[in-house]
This record gives structure tokens, sequence and C-alpha cells, in this order.
């Protein structure tokens, strides 16, 4: 039995983010499935839901599953192991129902399968378990590119470099040593604010490519409380909130 394993970028939610080669790696699928996360993000399924219904042109098997969730407590490096080995096992078990004699699986990942995204080092456990399988990689426009492309701006100064990092790591190192302009991905909740202020620039926002896309731009000092509440406020109403941000020294 052989899988042939799809991981493709779908980016920020929007159907128009989707690559051709997306779409017809989803067209070419036997099963797509679709992890749900519970009520809190229920709105993320729907948007997997919505594109493959926009992109689908053929009958491909569509399944859901129940993602297991992540222990938050104790140390964080062995709590994502375990819930990486916990997710490893879900996948398998799908595979073994709905693909037995092998086949080709597609699994629609946030942004790109290589920024932040943990679907390689999972299909990586399914082979170390004894799996056959081969892993494709479609990739797909990332969070930060959408980040940029809302705002217009780019990436970097000419020459200079950026250090894309997490809101935990500026939270415990504070600003990277090296870092011209700096990137924060899965902050949990205004890292930025462990900074002193003084001369950083901040490009924010949430909800990329989404219908309530939300962005925040200015002097990290005058913003960051706008962002704070902003992103509060959000996150009740959503019961989520996936945000990025950019930032730079003397903008």
């Amino acid at each position: 039995m052989m899988i042939d394993l799809d991981l493709i970028g779908i980016g920020t939610g929007n159907p128009d983010h989707l690559t051709a080669q997306a779409v017809r790696a989803m067209n070419s699928a036997d099963l797509i499935l679709l992890p749900r996360k519970g009520n809190a993000k229920s709105d993320l399924v729907d948007l997997r839901r919505t594109i493959c219904a926009a992109v689908l042109t053929r009958a491909v098997r569509v399944v859901e599953f129940d993602l297991p969730v992540r222990d938050a407590r104790g140390d964080y490096i062995g709590g994502v192991q375990d819930w990486h080995d916990a997710i490893a096992q879900a996948w398998a078990g799908q595979i073994a129902r709905h693909l037995p004699d092998g086949g080709r699986l597609a699994l629609l990942v946030w942004g790109d399968p290589s920024l932040y995204d943990s679907s390689l080092r999972i299909a990586d456990r399914l082979a170390g378990r004894g799996l056959a399988i081969r892993v494709s990689v479609v990739p797909g426009i990332t969070s930060l590119q959408a980040l940029t492309a809302a705002h217009a701006i780019p990436l970097n100064r000419l020459g200079a470099p950026v250090v894309i990092t997490t809101g935990r790591r500026l939270r415990d190192d504070g600003w990277p040593a090296d870092g011209d302009s700096v990137a924060v991905m899965l902050d949990e909740g205004c890292a930025f604010d462990t900074l002193d202020p003084a001369g950083i620039h901040i490009w924010w926002g949430a909800y990329l490519g989404m219908a309530h896309q939300l962005l925040v731009e200015g002097p990290l000092a005058v913003v960051r409380s706008k962002i704070a509440a902003l992103r509060a406020q959000e996150r009740a109403r959503h019961g989520w909130i996936m945000d990025i941000y950019l930032m730079r020294k003397g903008a």
C-alpha cells in the first residue's frame, strides 16, 4: 500500500490565493482530509469547505476529522512533540479507514507547509511508523506575504536582513541582535509590549485575506494600544485570532 501525500499550501483562507498547481492537486486527490479544531475555530474548517466547493471539479471524497488538542501545560517543546504524535496517529487512522489500499491523500495547509507549520514533521512520523508514503509539497502564499501585500510594503530594506521569529521568542529574548526588520508569527498576545517602542514602526494584520481582515500600521509607541484593543475585541467576537506583524527600527 502506497500513500501519495500532497501537502497543499492554501494561503490565508481566500480561495483567490490558491495557485493553479494547488487546484490541480486537489482535483487529483482520492481523499481530502479537513481537520476540525472545535467550535472556537469553526471558521477555519468552514473556509476549507468553501475552498473545496469553489475549486473541485470532480467527485473527490472530503472527510472531516477531529484534530487532537495540544496540552499547553508543562514543557512547551515536549507538549508539541506529544501533540504531533497524536496528530500523526489521527492521520494514520483516517488513512486506514478511507484509503486501506493506498491512493492519493491531500491535506490543505494554511499558508505554506515550509513556514511555521508542522505538516512535514508529522508526515515524517508516518514514514517512521512504517507507512509507505511519498510526500509532495504545493507551495502557498504565506501570511507574511499577505501582510506585506496588504500594507503594500517590501519585507526588507535594500540589502538588509529580515528575522522571522515567534511571539514566544520575542518575549523571552527581546529584539534579535542581528535584526533590521523583524517579522513575528504565532504570538499569543502582543509580545511587542515587552520592547522599548522608541524608533520602532509596526505593520500589523489579522485575519489576512478574509472578509474581516484588519490592518494597523504606525509607530509602535502610538498604535500598540490600538492593536491590543482590536485584538481583544476580535478574539472575543470570533473565539480565535490569527495575526502577524512586521517591525522595523528607524522606519
